[in-house]
């Protein structure tokens, strides 16, 4: 049995967040977790403290618990963060009268940046000729996610009328349920018709899914991961394919064609810039490479005979 199956204020918090806030089943999924493992921690305890009278020091003292485990700080402030909204939900519905997070923060980590195609490698694993109908498909959801950026979420989410092949435009709904317009290129465009043509004969009629899976419903964000993966070993690529990667090679890419990083925002539906200004270390990143590999002053010297 779920540690929450009998926590009522948790249980509102959720049914808050899909019916408010209209946050996806995998976002909802995530605070379930993070939440529950502070629900059971705090009934493990033998101080009975209940959820409505945590305090920072029990707050501190569970964070510990999980650094001694092993839980990395980028996941611990993930859990901090998914708390603290918790709360602030409380606060707001009168069942608590502090927040025990709000002046909390976990220690930071290093930020490692994301892993990226280059455009060979992208030409490289889109590239294959598809040989039946899954394969079709498969490749429709590949170069979508390389060509306008969509989470994995968004990609799965889709239907049928958010597709304007005439307009080459795609209506995706993102976090939050807001809605975004954004381009698709010529060839997913191309790779979505092949798709379409043979899509009726994977599903029935009133289904609204753009992508459907063998099951004839709408294919999960599990069976895209696996799908890619098996398009990656027919590419016999070394480099591992999975939907953020395309997304941000999107980024990058588009960043090394443009310095609009406002536009690129709203392609990728970031809230906030700071989250996209992470490309532009990436695209420094490679430019510093390229300024090592030319530079004369840069280069290193050759060894002394």
């Amino acid at each position: 049995m779920e540690p929450d199956a009998h926590n009522p204020l948790l249980t509102d918090y959720l049914n808050y967040l899909q019916s408010e806030k209209r946050y996806s089943p995998l976002t909802i999924s995530a605070y379930r977790h993070d939440l529950a493992s502070f629900i059971k921690w705090l009934a493990l305890r033998d101080d009975d403290t209940d959820l409505c009278a945590a305090q920072e020091a029990d707050v501190r003292q569970w964070a510990s618990s999980l650094r001694r485990k092993g839980l990395s700080g980028q996941s611990l402030r993930r859990k901090l963060s998914s708390l603290r909204r918790f709360y602030y939900f409380l606060l707001r519905e009168g069942k608590v009268d502090i927040n025990p997070v709000v002046d909390f923060m976990a220690p930071p980590n290093p930020r490692h940046l994301p892993e990226v195609f280059n455009v060979e490698q992208v030409t490289h694993l889109l590239s294959a000729v598809p040989e039946d109908a899954l394969e079709m498909r498969d490749l429709a959801m590949a170069e979508l996610l390389y060509s306008s950026g969509l989470r994995l979420a968004e990609l799965v989410g889709l239907d049928l009328q958010d597709l304007d092949q005439a307009q080459g435009m795609v209506r995706v709904t993102g976090k939050g349920g807001k809605q975004r317009d954004v381009p698709v290129g010529r060839m997913a465009l191309q790779a979505l018709e092949q798709w379409l043509a043979v899509r009726n004969d994977l599903c029935d009629e009133e289904e609204k899914a753009l992508f459907v899976s063998q099951q004839r419903r709408r294919i999960t964000p599990r069976s895209v991961q696996m799908r890619l993966k098996r398009w990656q070993e027919k590419q016999a690529s070394p480099q591992k394919l999975h939907p953020h990667k395309l997304r941000h090679s999107f980024a990058t890419h588009m960043l090394e064609s443009t310095s609009d990083l406002r536009a690129i925002q709203e392609l990728l539906g970031h809230a906030n810039i700071g989250t996209t200004q992470i490309y532009t270390h990436l695209d420094f990143q490679r430019l510093a490479t390229v300024y090592d590999q030319a530079h004369p002053r840069a280069r290193k010297k050759p060894p002394k005979t």
